[in-house]
């Protein structure tokens, strides 16, 4: 086995993402298709005080994404939590983690794909039709597979326009809400409201929590990033920061423009509808399409480089690190990635699967900020983004992670554990594969 250092630099991907790719990467992760439906679901558990829970859940992943930035300017490889696990516990921990990334980006792939086609069917209602969903969700799913097997550089590109499209609409209507509205965007808040019957401040906060996930998808392909360790800890933090105030902005003009906004289905519809009318509301649809393309394109992007990463680790078998000659792209992992997601939106029901994205996410991040203590004496050199106080912020991190567990339901839990019996398995056929003679 390579030691630490050698593992940390290893790379076999052309570097093409710059700063702003990797930006592009982090606010992709955040920014999916919730933003569009949580401001009625935050008005209702925490009436005027939900645009502060958008802050307290930024103050909570924030001490997270900071052990990221720092793991991530350890390793010149890709993989991400693949990498961090198995350097700082072993190759069983890093296999854990990939593997719980892996699968909460798969779902949540599948269904956000499945929410692409709802929209669509906004304009054009037949598209949730018979055969024409199935048609649908194989083109789709078929244009980003291809997108990504012929070129990082490609996908980027058609990433960063979706980005502007998506950012544009987002931007108008917290624009257009504030000069309309004025002062009156801004909440009267009453202390003695934050702990009577009606709020749910910790509903809120898990409700909300699902807008602040997905960053960790930019550190998965830091193998194709000029520069990780300068620009990884920055793309990190400037995503975090515009993405908070952007959630902030949407949700007090949200609040001010629907006064029952917390009785809405589709709260940010609504909103635009109340300005501009039938108008605002396609334009505001145009932004949910591309806003959620954009969603897909950052995971299947990002998300094949974990089984990538753990195919040369040996914990699944060679043929997931196939590199395209031609193209420089790990084209076997996209292509079985695309493929999965292809079954899971045609065939699979999601809502018992997704139940348990979040408790993986939990683990995912726990075992990150827990990696930081053991490697930064081993990795930590001149050129990487050391946190100050100490351990004091992966401690922070593995309290809010614990914080979180406490939130979730019981049937989350035992759909984690099933999913880490299934990683199990499948690691330790790799492994009696991988031995001589077999």
């Amino acid at each position: 086995m390579p030691d630490l250092k050698t593992a940390a630099i290893a790379n076999t991907l052309p570097r093409h993402l710059s700063l702003v790719g990797l930006w592009l990467l982090v606010v992709n992760g955040l920014i999916g298709a919730g933003i569009f439906g949580l401001p009625g679901g935050a008005a209702k558990l925490a009436g005027e005080y939900s645009p502060l829970i958008y802050l307290f859940c930024a103050l909570l992943i924030l001490p997270i994404l900071l052990c990221m930035a720092e793991l991530a300017s350890y390793f010149r490889g890709s993989g991400g939590p693949v990498r961090y696990g198995t350097a700082a516990f072993g190759p069983f921990i890093g296999f854990q983690a990939g593997w719980l990334y892996y699968i909460a980006r798969l779902v949540s792939f599948a269904a956000n794909t499945v929410l692409l086609v709802d929209s669509i069917a906004y304009f054009w209602p037949a598209a949730t039709a018979g055969i024409n969903r199935s048609i649908l969700l194989v083109i789709i799913i078929s244009c980003l597979t291809l997108l990504n097997v012929i070129g990082s550089v490609r996908a980027m590109r058609s990433l960063a326009l979706l980005t502007v499209l998506k950012f544009a609409v987002l931007l108008l209507l917290v624009v257009a809400g504030t000069a309309y509205l004025g002062g009156q965007i801004l909440p009267t808040f009453n202390p003695a409201n934050v702990f009577s019957s009606p709020y749910d401040i910790g509903g809120a906060t898990l409700l909300l929590i699902y807008a602040f996930v997905g960053f960790e998808s930019v550190v998965v392909p830091a193998g194709e990033a000029k520069n990780p360790a300068r620009d990884m800890p920055r793309a990190l933090l400037l995503g975090l920061l515009l993405v908070t105030l952007l959630y902030v902005g949407i949700q007090l003009v949200s609040v001010a423009a629907v006064p029952n906004i917390a009785d809405s289905s589709s709260p940010l519809l609504d909103v635009a509808a109340s300005f501009y009318g039938q108008a605002g509301a396609v334009v505001l649809m145009l932004g949910v399409v591309a806003s959620v393309a954009a969603n897909l394109l950052g995971a299947i992007f990002s998300t094949p480089r974990a089984s990538f990463a753990l195919a040369e680790d040996g914990s699944l078998p060679r043929w997931f690190a196939a590199v395209q000659p031609r193209f420089l792209t790990p084209a076997n992992s996209i292509i079985f990635f695309g493929v999965l997601a292809m079954l899971l939106t045609l065939y699979g029901s999601f809502l018992w699967l997704a139940a348990a994205t979040v408790v993986s996410r939990i683990l995912l991040y726990g075992l990150t900020c827990a990696a930081v203590p053991v490697l930064r004496p081993k990795l930590a050199a001149s050129d990487s983004f050391v946190l100050p106080l100490g351990y004091t912020i992966p401690l922070l991190g593995l309290a809010a992670c614990g914080w979180l567990a406490l939130q979730v339901s019981v049937s989350s839990l035992l759909a984690t554990a099933l999913f880490v019996l299934l990683g199990t398995a499948l690691y330790f056929l790799a492994r009696w594969q991988a031995k001589p003679g077999k």
